[in-house]
Parts: structure tokens; sequence; C-alpha cells
């Protein structure tokens, strides 16, 4: 009996396992691959463990620079591969990729592969800039392969970090993962449940909605959101779901945008949700004025679910949306612009209807995860 290749995925936190990779693992291992799962420590390891059909270890790490506690995370992850002996690694997320990647060098680990979701240094300047400009060089080095999950990703890694073009590769047309389009998309059910959120919040039909999903931090544009709805509810009535939770360690809201949530009453903050399909749902527009991603999840699962969006002009965004076929594209850290988009669209549902419906084609034409995987598995057979 031949032996099955063995892959290691690893993500600094398990909520990256359970989220942005799901069904990726579980379906690694039906194609014949014995896949182990790392990460820190956390709620979601056993949800990992159930829903991916996958065993578990945890090797603490830190999203945070942390030299200490780094270098124990290096020798745990360097000991693990030792004994456990993979053919693969393959890491995702800036720390977990750091790491991951000089322990798989270390352990002449036969292909090393990294994912690129979004890079913390493009909203960083000075020292600390240049500290993680090299990591992600060093990461780079010690990796094989390199996926940026979207090309515009790779247009700045290309120009502003020293890595081989023949190490740069997208996989597919973009995205970590694809989307399931048939888990995101609208049906009776969801309809139901979008319906009970309302009246739970007192949301009238006439009035607009909007959502945004992803961490209430200052880097997802929050502030510029917050004021650019506090106009929009002066003018017309509007509700503002926001799905997702603060990090105030990491990346605090300002002090402008705590005195909106705090006066405005028109906003409701629901925090993390396992289920954000029927928040969105609830919702006439998904907004999303992030300063940086790589491909956004919750962009394509709100197209999905035919719900208009508008992003700001950034990569991953804007290869997701077309400005003026399939939502609004409005330019990042301008909240007067995203006044205008989100005033546009509250005054035109049928613009609105449009837009959902031509997006939800465009993304399961071109991001379906089921394309995804297949070119991921491509990517893994091609061992060196």
């Amino acid at each position: 009996m031949e032996n099955k290749r063995k892959l290691l995925r690893i993500t600094t936190v398990p909520i990256s396992l359970k989220v942005l990779i799901k069904g990726q693992m579980r379906f690694m291992q039906q194609q014949g691959f014995d896949v182990l799962a790392v990460s820190a420590d956390g709620k979601e390891r056993t949800d990992v463990i159930h829903n991916e059909g996958v065993s578990h270890v945890v090797v603490p790490m830190s999203r945070i620079i942390s030299p200490f506690q780094d270098l124990a995370s290096l020798f745990a992850l360097w000991k693990l591969m030792r004994k456990y002996r993979p053919d693969i690694v393959h890491t995702h997320t800036p720390k977990a990729g750091l790491l991951g990647m000089m322990a798989a060098f270390l352990c002449r680990v036969p292909l090393r592969l990294h994912t690129v979701a979004g890079l913390p240094l493009m909203e960083t300047q000075g020292f600390k800039r240049k500290l993680l400009l090299f990591t992600e060089w060093l990461t780079y080095r010690c990796a094989h392969k390199v996926y940026p999950n979207s090309y515009g990703l790779k247009k700045f890694i290309d120009e502003n970090i020293s890595v081989s073009a023949l190490k740069l590769e997208v996989i597919g047309r973009g995205s970590s993962n694809g989307i399931d389009v048939n888990f995101f998309c609208r049906n009776e059910t969801l309809e139901s449940k979008a319906a009970i959120i309302r009246e739970q919040y007192g949301i009238d039909s006439s009035w607009t909605t909007f959502s945004f999903v992803g961490r209430i931090v200052n880097d997802k544009g929050i502030e510029e959101l917050l004021i650019a709805f506090d106009r929009v509810s002066k003018q017309t009535k509007a509700k503002l779901i926001l799905v997702g939770h603060f990090e105030p360690e990491l990346d605090p809201i300002t002090q402008k945008s705590q005195e909106i949530l705090k006066d405005n009453k028109d906003i409701i903050h629901v925090g993390f949700q396992s289920d954000v399909r029927p928040y969105v749902v609830a919702s006439d527009i998904f907004v999303f004025p992030s300063y940086r991603e790589g491909f956004p999840n919750v962009v394509m699962q709100a197209c999905c679910l035919e719900v208009a969006c508008i992003v700001s002009d950034i990569n991953g965004c804007n290869e997701i949306i077309a400005h003026n076929e399939t939502g609004f594209i409005v330019p990042v850290k301008k909240h007067e612009p995203l006044f205008d988009a989100m005033k546009q669209l509250s005054d035109n549902p049928d613009v609105r209807k449009q837009f959902g419906k031509k997006a939800r084609a465009f993304v399961k034409e071109n991001f379906d995860q089921s394309y995804v995987w297949s070119k991921l598995l491509e990517a893994y057979n091609q061992q060196q």
C-alpha cells in the first residue's frame, strides 16, 4: 500500500483554519493526503478537528511582534516537523508564514508553500515597516512558492519585496479558498432568518439597511464608514449592521468612531457571528471600505448573496467588483465619496438589484471553490 503524502497546514490562530481555508483540508484528505493542522490554541480548534476531519497540534504563536515567544514557537515547529516529517508545508497568515517557512527550510521539507492574504506592512511606516518587509522577504526566501491571493497583491510584492518572479504565482484567478456558491445562495430559510433579524432590531422594510462584516478595526475603514453612515442616517431612514469583533490591543478604532458608535442609535453591532449570511441578506447594501486586503472573502460572500456592494479601491476588492457594473468602487480612506455612493445606492433600489445579480454571476463564474481547490491540488502534485 502506497504511503500517503504528509501535508502540514499552519496558521497563526485556529480561526484562520476554520474560516479562511474552510473545507480545504478535508478536500485534501479525500485526495489522499495525510493532513495535520497546526496553530495556536483557541476555541475554534475543536471545530477545525470536527469539520475538517484532521488532527490538530497546538503550537503557541502570537500575532504581535514578540521575539522571545517567536523563538520558542520556531523551535516547537522545528521539533514537530522533525517528528512528523511532512512532504509539504503550506502556511497562511504572516507570523505562521515566517516561523513555518523557517522551520520547514531548516528541516529541508521537500515542498514549502506560503499563501499571502494581506500584508500589515502596507499600513505601517518607519522602522516597523522595514522590519515587516524583512520578515516577508525572509519568509519568501525560505519558501519554494509564494501565492499572493490577488493580482494586486502580487504587483505590490513585485514592486516592494525582493523575490524571484518564478516563486510568485496567483492560484487560479485569485482568492485563498474560493467560495461555496451553493452555501452562499439566497433561499427561503435565509430570507426567513433575515426577516427575524430585521424584526428583532426594529428595521422597517421601508428603511435602507447597510451591512459590514469583519474585524471592527481602523484598517477596515471603520472610521470612514461610520462618518459616512452618520451623514446618510441624518438624511434618510437607514440602519447599519456591524458584524464582527473589536481588537483594541492590535488596531483600536479612533475616538471619533467610538463617539459615533455611542451616539448613533441606528448603528447595530451584533458582534462576531459564525454564520454571517442572514445578517448580509437582512441588508440592502454591503459596505467594505478596507485599507488593505488580500482577496476579501466577505465581498465574494455578499456578491453571491446578491447584495449590492460598495468597496474601496484596493487590490482584491477591485478584482471582485467592477465599478458601476457589479457595484461601486470608492477611493480608500475618504468618507466623502463613500457617503455619495451609499446615498446613491440608498436612493436607487433597482440599481442595487441589478448590481447584486450581476455580481453573483461574476463570482460564480470566476471564484467557485471547486475551481480554486483543483488548482491548489495541481500545485501540490508538482512536488519538487
